[in-house]
Formats: C-alpha cells, sequence, structure tokens
C-alpha cells in the first residue's frame, strides 16, 4: 500500500501533508512513502530527513501519482496531476468542493475516492482530525501580529515619566477557533479586547479570555446543529450594525473571522461604518478570499482608506508554513488511520462511519 504526495505550487500554497515525523508512522503502518524531490526544501527539511525514516523521494511526479494507492495533498492538485489520477484510487486534501464542483465531478467519474477535510462533522471522535479547527488557530494567531506590525502605536499601556499611553483597543468580529485565538493573543500583548459573534454560546468563551462580549437586545443564538454561525435575520443585521457603528469609535484595531460554510463572507463592517474608525486605524480581514467582512478588503492587498489600513491576504498560513505544516501533517494521519483497515491492510469507505461518510465527496 503506497501513500504519497507531490509538490504544492508554492507560489500559492507553502503548506505540505506530510513531514518526516509522520512518514514515520506511515511506514510503521505498513505503507511506503513517496514524495516529490525536494518536497519539503522550502521549509528546511532535506530530502535526507525523509529518508532517513524510510520515504522514497522521486523526481519523476507521474510515476509517484500513477502507483499510489492514497495522494495526500493540501489543496486540489494542478488540472495536469489530476489527470495522472486513474480508478480506485484515494485522494484527500482540502479540496473546496464548493468551488471545485466540476473538476472533482470529473474525479468522480473515473471512479476516483476523494475526502475533504473541510467537511468534517463537528463530533468529538473527529477533533484529532479537524484542520480547519488546527489551522483556524494559527491564522487566528497571525492575523494579530499582522495587524499589530502595520498599527504605528504600542499596544499595551505604557507608564512614563513623560505621561501615559493607553492601551489598544480591539474588536474581534467572529467567535470562532480564529476569533478566540486572536483574543487570547491580544489580551497577551496588552491590549483591551472586545469581541461579537451571532452565537451566544460564544459569550462565555469570549469573557474566560479576558474580551468584553457585545451583543444586540434580544439577540438569538444563530448556530447551526455542527456548532457554526448561521446567517442573520435583516431585523438583526440591523441592530447589529447600529452597534457596531458606535463601538468603532472607540476601536483601534479590528479582526475579521466571520464565515459561513459554502457561502460568501457576511458584510459586517460597510461603508458607512468605516468613517467612525479614527485615522491610523488598521483591520485585518481573515474572511478576504471568500468576499471579506469588509466593505473595502481586497485579496493581496493593503487598502488605505481616510487613513486607515484594511487587510486581507489569500492564504495566511504561507506565513507560518512550518507549524501549519505540523498540524495538518497529524490531522491527515488521523484521518487515514481511521479510513485503513490494518488487519487486512486496505481502505475500508464505511459509510456508516459518520468521519467517512460526510468527507466522501458524492
Amino acid at each position: 500500500m503506497k501513500i504519497v504526495s507531490v509538490s504544492e505550487n508554492q507560489s500559492i500554497e507553502k503548506r505540505i501533508a506530510i513531514t518526516p515525523e509522520i512518514a514515520k508512522k506511515y511506514i510503521s503502518f505498513g505503507f511506503e512513502v513517496f514524495l516529490s524531490k525536494n518536497y519539503g526544501a522550502h521549509l528546511g527539511i532535506a530530502d535526507e530527513e525523509y529518508q532517513n525514516v524510510g520515504v522514497k523521494t522521486l523526481n519523476d511526479e507521474k510515476e509517484i501519482l500513477n502507483d499510489a494507492n492514497i495522494v495526500v495533498q493540501m489543496g486540489l492538485p494542478s488540472d495536469d496531476k489530476c489527470s495522472l489520477l486513474k480508478q480506485d484510487q484515494t485522494l484527500i486534501g482540502v479540496l473546496n468542493p464548493y468551488s471545485n464542483k466540476n473538476k472533482l465531478n470529473n474525479l468522480i467519474k473515473k471512479k476516483i475516492n476523494i475526502f475533504s477535510l473541510e467537511l468534517l462533522p463537528r463530533i468529538t471522535r473527529a477533533q484529532s482530525m479537524d484542520i480547519l479547527s488546527s489551522q483556524a488557530n494559527l491564522a487566528g494567531y497571525k492575523a494579530v501580529i499582522e495587524s499589530f506590525a502595520n498599527f504605528e502605536k504600542a499596544i499595551p499601556m505604557m507608564m512614563t515619566a513623560a505621561g501615559t499611553i493607553p492601551a489598544a483597543k480591539v474588536l474581534v468580529v467572529g467567535a470562532g477557533v480564529a476569533g478566540l485565538q486572536a483574543i487570547a493573543t491580544a489580551k497577551r500583548m496588552g491590549a483591551i479586547v472586545f469581541a461579537t459573534d451571532v452565537r451566544m454560546a460564544s459569550k462565555e468563551q469570549v469573557e474566560s479570555l479576558g474580551g468584553k462580549f457585545l451583543t444586540v437586545e434580544g439577540a438569538e443564538n444563530l448556530e447551526t446543529e455542527g456548532g457554526y454561525a448561521k446567517e442573520a435575520s435583516e431585523d438583526f443585521k440591523k441592530k447589529q450594525e447600529d452597534l457596531l457603528s458606535e463601538t468603532l469609535k472607540k476601536i483601534d484595531i479590528i479582526i475579521c473571522t466571520a464565515l459561513i460554510p459554502g457561502k460568501k463572507a457576511p458584510l459586517i463592517i460597510k461603508e458607512n461604518m468605516i468613517k467612525n474608525l479614527q485615522s491610523g486605524s488598521v483591520i485585518y480581514d481573515l474572511a478576504a478570499i471568500q468576499g471579506g467582512n469588509t466593505a473595502f478588503t481586497e485579496v493581496d492587498k493593503i487598502v488605505e482608506k481616510d487613513g486607515i489600513k484594511i487587510m486581507g491576504e489569500s492564504n495566511i498560513l504561507n506565513k507560518l508554513p512550518v507549524s501549519a505544516s505540523s498540524l495538518y501533517a497529524k490531522n491527515m494521519f488521523n484521518f487515514v488511520e481511521n479510513l485503513f483497515d490494518k488487519e487486512n491492510k486496505k481502505i475500508n469507505i464505511n459509510l456508516e462511519d459518520e468521519i467517512i461518510e460526510k468527507t466522501l465527496i458524492k
């Protein structure tokens, strides 16, 4: 049984799906592991590190893919690489089925088994495989670091003989995994932190981290069974807009993290609200790639509007690829372990297993 991974397009994606530590685990299960030459070189991982644990590294990616039983990737491979996949192979990654529907349908027609890990159910047994949580955690942290680096004032309160510099005030929009990590990171660096979310269940979590939870009067708990936010009513949106408009007058930095799975990101910071911010304020929009939570977000650009910087990147984790790869590779291994029949040394697509049933692209 061969498990393989080929190099990603590093201009788009620097994370990898197999680290030397995880390769060793696959081999202990009885897998043969094949990787592209220089697979982890951009992360400082030499081929020798893989070879020392028993991995075979090859120049010919066509040969790697042709002979594979399981292909594990970060994202969907290029069209050229997908064309090399064949019947009964298994492809696993973060494949963005909403945007890549046609490409994935073509692979299904070739009778390739496809699993997309962002579809994992929110159940206890799947926590060790939860790539959304592991990656969002790092994204929330890095968004704070990036926004603070572009803010031209001190973050913590500083008392000196010359006078006192007040602590920066941070607003986190969306208190999911990324938002909660953003709150924790900003608090550790001395900021005063406010947060808002349509899910009332997040109030306790925000307050446990030292944040101040903002909510509108008569708020409902807009949460799906899976624990994600769902779209709010127009009445709620109007009340939230009024609350945020007033709050922005005292905010220095905004971290936007609000997403609705499978849909365009909700527009929360509207054009008329931006003018309530003071010049020098910074907005970091983690939802940029899905349309953005602000009216002025542009992917991979710093937009300046009335002295306010608005930032959003297509892949912020390209700035933390070593840490992100370490966690992703562990998530991937745990998923493959659940999928693999150790006794018979084969893939077992058991549709009675909720993890397998929910992630299989049909």
